[in-house]
Order: C-alpha cells, then sequence, then structure tokens
C-alpha cells in the first residue's frame, strides 16, 4: 500500500497556492521509481482570468538519500518510521498567465514562477500525518518566506485511496507583494498601488488514485484555497477562494536492488555531438540526419548513471537515472554555457541478434537547465517570434552496441558505442514548469559509455 499510495503523493506539489508535499514519506521507498504525467486545472487567482490548463510531467525517484518528486528534489537528511527531515528544492506555481494576460494585469510587469528552497519536518502519527516547512525564493524573484504546517489522513475503499489534507501557509509580505502588489509605476485608473502585506492561505484538498492494474494509477485532486485577506484586498485579485484540479496518470516500476549493491555499478557516459536543424521526429524514425546548422554549434559532456531497475518483470529492459553535464561550444557567438541535464533512461535489448551483438535502444526523459539558452534555441525562436527559457523538458533517444561483442572481448561486453540525440524542448507550450515555450534545440551525438 506504501508504494501505491506514493504515486498520489507525486500531486501534491501541484496546488498553485498551498504546494506542500505533505505525503513525502509515501515517496520515502527506497529504491522505488515511477513515470507518468499531470494535467492541471484552475481558476488563477487574478481578475479577467479563465479556466487555465497545464500539463506537468511526473518523475519519481527514490534513492536512500536523494528524492525526486516531481517538482522537487531534495536530500534525505534523517529518516525513521515516524519522523523524518530533509531539505530541497521545490518549484512554485505562481505567476501572472504566460498566455490571454487579462485586463487587471496589462501594463504590468510580469511576475514569474520562481523556485525555492526549503527544509521539511515530517511527524507520522497513527492518527495521521504532520508537515511542518519553511521555504525561501532561491531564484531572486519575490525573496519571499513561506511556513507551511500541514496534516493529512489516508482512507480506502477497495482499489480506491484517498488523501483528506488541510495545509496553513503563512506567507511574508515579500513573497505576497511580489505577485499580488501593484507597484507605483505601474498604478492606472482602477488599478491603484497596493502593497500586500503578510498573510495566511488555507488550502484543502482531496486527492485519490484508482489501482487500473497493479503498476497503473489513475490521480485526481481538488483544491480549494482560502486566500489571506492581504490577497484578495489587492486591486488585480477577484475576492473568492480560488479552485484547482487536476487528473493523471502513473506508471510505477516498483522496487528493486539497493543502490548499494555491488551487482548495480555506476556507468559513465562520455558525448560529443553537433546542431542540427532537423525535427526531433524526424531524426528518431531516421528521416533526417543533417549537421549542418546556421552557425555550426557544437557539444561535449559526461553523464553518471545508476541502474534502477534491470529486468524489469524479466524482460530485456532496465532503467537507468542519469545525471550529466554539457558545455555548449557558441563558435564565438555568444558566450560558451553548461547545461545540467536529469534523467531517466529506459533500454531495451530483446533484439533477435542479442545474443551475438547486444543492441540497446534507449529512451531518457526528465529536466534540462541550462546555464544560458543554447544560440540555436535562440535563433530558431527568434525567426518563429516566441520565447525561450533556460529550464525545459529533456529527450534522450539512442541507439548503440556492444564493444565487446564487436571485438571479442567478453570483459567489454558492458561497453557501448552509440548515437543518439540531445533533445531540449517545451512540450509544445502546454506546461508552466517549463515556461510555455514551444520549440527547443536538437544535437545529433556519438557516445561511448561503460559500466564502472
Amino acid at each position: 500500500m506504501r508504494r501505491l499510495a506514493a504515486l498520489t503523493a507525486l500531486a501534491l506539489p501541484l496546488s498553485a497556492q498551498a504546494g506542500s508535499e505533505v505525503l513525502i514519506d509515501f515517496l520515502a521507498i527506497q529504491n522505488s521509481a515511477g513515470l507518468g504525467g499531470i494535467l492541471r486545472s484552475e481558476f488563477p487567482a487574478y481578475k479577467g482570468t479563465t479556466l487555465s490548463h497545464d500539463l506537468v510531467p511526473l518523475y519519481m525517484y527514490e534513492g536512500q538519500r536523494v528524492f525526486l518528486h516531481a517538482t522537487r528534489v531534495g536530500v534525505k537528511l534523517t529518516e525513521a518510521p515516524r519522523e523524518g527531515m530533509d531539505v530541497f528544492l521545490d518549484y512554485r506555481f505562481e505567476g501572472h498567465p504566460i498566455n490571454n494576460t487579462p485586463s487587471a494585469l496589462r501594463g504590468m510587469q510580469r511576475r514569474e514562477p520562481g523556485m525555492d528552497a526549503g527544509a521539511a519536518l515530517h511527524y507520522r502519527p497513527r492518527w495521521g500525518a504532520l508537515d511542518l516547512e519553511v521555504l525561501r525564493d532561491a531564484s531572486n524573484k519575490s525573496r519571499g518566506v513561506e511556513w507551511r504546517l500541514g496534516y493529512n489522513l489516508d482512507l480506502q475503499s477497495g482499489r480506491w485511496h484517498f488523501r483528506p489534507s488541510v495545509v496553513a501557509a503563512r506567507r511574508s509580505a515579500a513573497l505576497n507583494d511580489y505577485y499580488y502588489g501593484v507597484r507605483p509605476n505601474e498604478a492606472l485608473a482602477g488599478r491603484p498601488a497596493y502593497a500586500a502585506g503578510a498573510g495566511t492561505n488555507i488550502s484543502y484538498s482531496l486527492y485519490a488514485y484508482y489501482e487500473l492494474t497493479q503498476r497503473w494509477r489513475l490521480l485526481a485532486g481538488l483544491t480549494v484555497d482560502d486566500l489571506s485577506d492581504s490577497i484578495r484586498h489587492s486591486p488585480i485579485v477577484a475576492d473568492k477562494a480560488q479552485l484547482s484540479g487536476l487528473l493523471g496518470l502513473a506508471y510505477d516500476f516498483g522496487n528493486h536492488k539497493a543502490y548499494t549493491d555491488p551487482y548495480l555499478p555506476l556507468h559513465l557516459k562520455v558525448f560529443a555531438g553537433k546542431a542540427t536543424e532537423c525535427n526531433f521526429l524526424p531524426v528518431v524514425t531516421l528521416r533526417c540526419g543533417s549537421l549542418r546548422s546556421q552557425d555550426d554549434t557544437r557539444i561535449a559532456g559526461f553523464a553518471v548513471g545508476r541502474p534502477l531497475i534491470e529486468g524489469v518483470n524479466g524482460w530485456p529492459l532496465d532503467f537507468v537515472a542519469y545525471v550529466g553535464l554539457t558545455g555548449h561550444d557558441e563558435r564565438g557567438i555568444q558566450a560558451n554555457g553548461l547545461q545540467l541535464d536529469a534523467h531517466i533512461k529506459a533500454y531495451y535489448y530483446g533484439l533477435p541478434w542479442n545474443s551475438r551483438v547486444r543492441t540497446r535502444i534507449g529512451m531518457g526523459a526528465g529536466f534540462s537547465l541550462a546555464q544560458r539558452v543554447p544560440l540555436t534555441e535562440v535563433r530558431d525562436q527568434g525567426r518563429r517570434g516566441r520565447d525561450t527559457a533556460r529550464f525545459l523538458n529533456y529527450l534522450d533517444p539512442s541507439l548503440d552496441i556492444s564493444v565487446g561483442d564487436l571485438l571479442g572481448r567478453p570483459n567489454m561486453r558492458e561497453t557501448y558505442l552509440g548515437v543518439g540525440v540531445s533533445h531540449r524542448s517545451g512540450i509544445f507550450g502546454t506546461s508552466t514548469l517549463l515556461g510555455n515555450i514551444n520549440g527547443g534545440s536538437n544535437y545529433l551525438v556519438a557516445y561511448i559509455e561503460a559500466k564502472l
């Protein structure tokens, strides 16, 4: 039951206001992993806004110390059956709408979502669960602070699992004023200057999931946010409770061997490549492989991986979690930059000739954070009149073969030579988490990967 409830907890950071991961203890199942997606719908707090939709990819990675829970990544400092403490980075789903700006916000400087650094204490008595969190803006947006105290209770009926929750969030004046204040130079007739003070929001949520199969979970949730007076009295805010909901689907890969198991060694991958003007689908379907681009930009880097699961359900299928660093050579046109990638990758090696020459087909999915937007994205998005973003979705399709099998060296069978694509994108502008970016970049790469 703990593993099943874990996938429901992935949805919790997606509430626009509370955003509290009050079910983090259910995600703290050693050596578990899951993937999925959630569609969020909400009525933003700002006047004149309509129902908005947002796609959020779900990636769950639960190590002995490190965890990734959709929009939150952190380190567990202590962990016991009934209490625990962790530190984390968490994405904040607040800010002015990117598309269809309402008249109440026109002419104002856009308020953007941020990234919070935080710490949490968790207590799990038999009568429910308590979570205390403190978060501070780490992205230099609001510079605000928020304290959260949450309580939740688990209920079950057959394949249905329910989790009612309440979270009280004490927000600083800096946080409220950034998102809901009106600066003097933004004041207009009907929109006076307004400094939002500190206040307490209360969020009431009901989350549920249904066990479609042993692995597949259908997720749903509904949240009502009762905003503080300091927010509701703002001239740009609709004076009413805020409603949001979600629907999602997630797949639970289950438990696997501990990361300290000597039979699950680290993977080291070294790669280099060039930008291509081919789109992603033509590349992966082998209909386009041109290395020509306007500026001939290039990348090189490395990635370190740790197996999550080997031989899923007895199939020739492995899952590996990677963290990598990529350097961009911008050919002197703009400053070079670095790119941090984190993704989970599936490898299939059940092809008919694998007993002679092992061949793997891989597909990775995760997130990419660039030090600065790569030149190829700046050029391409500029031609289309579209925005750019440093933080985007990351895809890593690949095809490789065993060097040991090719050379007749059994001791090198787990060394692979391959080709692939390093792809950044915003999922067609459907995700606030990815800046509602429609577009991205593709680099064709060659690599060598070995198990250490």
